[in-house]
């Protein structure tokens, strides 16, 4: 297998998944080579270069043409190509003959931020179109118009040559929900499988014993963070909320933490101490009021039998299932997402059941050997697509 990435400059949830799905194939016998390439080179180039290179870097077309001649994959695994990578990393795989799948970890092919969301909303306006101009409009990449000119341009000359849906033999989407704005984004939908992020090594389950509700994540305003805390402002019952993560938010979260005795704020955690967290909690609350790509902190939840109490948007309705893994409320509105927790408090037998089915839902779908499998699956589906265009 060859797997291919373009890091970005801050670590993020793609360079794990990229990592942990190489090291999924290699346990299992794999033979699994690795392209990548780094941001940091980016600051470097003139914006006509990055431009060029965004849109078509040859000398990558070169490179990945003499590699697989060397390395001989069975498939070529995209997890992003932007911006230096480009598209034209497709072409060489397929001129090799070479299958060639491409992980969607984010709305980059249809939104020029990649994250449908601007101005503290959720915003659809490039979806479908030819050329992403809103989004240089309103210069959504980086804050920057030529920014997002230039990644506008990329997306158009791509799907002008059918880059989209000729170049690539299997997409995968991380939800339901985000393989159903691809294929209303224009991508072929019999090239579009569903699989999600997986958890290794397994935690175990918790028993809940703590009592609390708790926030893992980014302290912003796309988290919901504001939501949250409103919520607990009116929440009748008291219950106890703690909060771990910091952002531009974090005066406000101390703030109310300071107003409100249950309510505490432990700011940035290790893993193993997060995990420790989910194990004893109640619920988890995850407010986010843009789509999401796939947040693996409620896989984490599932895994440890934590339910989960989420914006009703997005990815999270493919993801939570009403009343059996947890509950969805109104995205935005702290009334019933109280209403929500009020649920969860005053119902034990239900919030058992709901622990049950949580743990149930991660050995279904979000185990290493389950992903494993679906990995395979979607290789061999990208295999008989490379072989009937030949």
């Amino acid at each position: 297998m060859l797997f291919l990435h373009n890091h970005y400059r801050q670590p993020g949830g793609e360079d794990q998944v990229f990592a942990a799905e190489g090291e999924l194939l290699e346990a299992r016998g794999h033979r699994v080579s690795r392209y990548v390439m780094h941001n940091d080179r980016a600051a470097k180039m003139s914006r006509a270069g990055l431009l060029r290179t965004t849109i078509w870097n040859g000398a990558v077309y070169r490179e990945l043409r003499a590699l697989i001649r060397r390395e001989r994959p069975q498939v070529a695994h995209f997890h992003n190509t932007f911006p230096l990578i480009s598209p034209a990393a497709y072409y060489a795989a397929r001129a090799e003959g070479v299958p060639v799948v491409q992980t969607l970890h984010n709305y980059r092919l249809l939104c020029t931020n990649a994250l449908f969301f601007r101005e503290g909303r959720v915003c659809e306006d490039c979806l479908g179109r030819k050329a992403t101009w809103p989004g240089v409009a309103h210069a959504c990449y980086r804050e920057s118009r030529a920014s997002s000119a230039a990644v506008a341009a990329m997306l158009a000359s791509h799907r002008a040559a059918g880059t989209w849906s000729r170049a690539v033999d299997m997409y995968v989407a991380l939800t339901g929900f985000a393989r159903q704005k691809f294929v209303q984004g224009g991508l072929p939908a019999e090239k579009i499988a569903t699989k999600p992020n997986f958890i290794e090594p397994d935690p175990g389950t918790g028993d809940g014993r703590g009592g609390y509700a708790l926030f893992v994540g980014r302290l912003s305003r796309e988290k919901g963070v504001e939501t949250m805390l409103a919520a607990w402002e009116r929440l009748r019952t008291r219950v106890p909320l703690k909060i771990v993560g910091d952002g531009p938010l974090a005066a406000r979260v101390a703030e109310v933490a300071g107003r409100f005795r249950e309510v505490a704020w432990l700011g940035r955690q290790p893993k193993d101490r997060v995990l420790d967290l989910m194990k004893e909690a109640r619920a988890l609350i995850f407010p986010s009021v843009w789509y999401e790509g796939f947040p693996m902190v409620i896989a984490e939840a599932y895994a440890v039998g934590l339910p989960v109490v989420a914006s009703d948007l997005g990815s999270m309705s493919s993801l939570i299932d009403h009343g059996r893994t947890g509950l969805r409320f109104r995205p935005g509105d702290p009334e019933d997402l109280a209403v929500q927790i009020e649920r969860i408090s005053k119902r034990p037998e239900e919030l058992a059941r709901m622990r049950r089915e949580a743990r149930a839902e991660f050995e279904a779908n979000y185990t290493a050997e389950r992903n494993y499998e679906m990995l395979l699956e979607i290789y061999q589906a990208a295999a008989g697509q490379a072989e009937a265009r030949t």
